[in-house]
C-alpha cells in the first residue's frame, strides 16, 4: 500500500514536472528558427527525458542569452 503511493507521488511529480518544461518551452521560448518547435518535439516525444533536456540544456542558454 505504501509503495504504491510512493510511486503514484512520484509519476504526478514526474508528470507536473514534464507539463512545466512544456508550458515553459511553449510560452518562453523565441520563435525565431526552429528552436521552439524542436524543442516542444523534443519534449512531446520522450517525455520526462525530454523535459529534463530542456531543463539542464536549452534552459540555462535562454538565460544567458537574456542576460546579453
Amino acid at each position: 500500500m505504501l509503495i504504491g503511493l510512493v510511486v503514484l507521488a512520484g509519476v504526478a511529480v514526474m508528470l507536473v514536472f514534464w507539463l512545466w518544461m512544456l508550458i515553459d518551452c511553449l510560452t518562453k521560448e523565441p520563435d525565431a528558427g526552429n528552436t521552439k518547435v524542436i524543442w516542444v518535439l523534443v519534449i512531446v516525444f520522450t517525455h520526462i527525458i525530454g523535459a529534463a533536456l530542456y531543463f539542464f540544456i536549452r534552459r540555462p542558454q535562454r538565460w544567458a542569452e537574456a542576460g546579453k
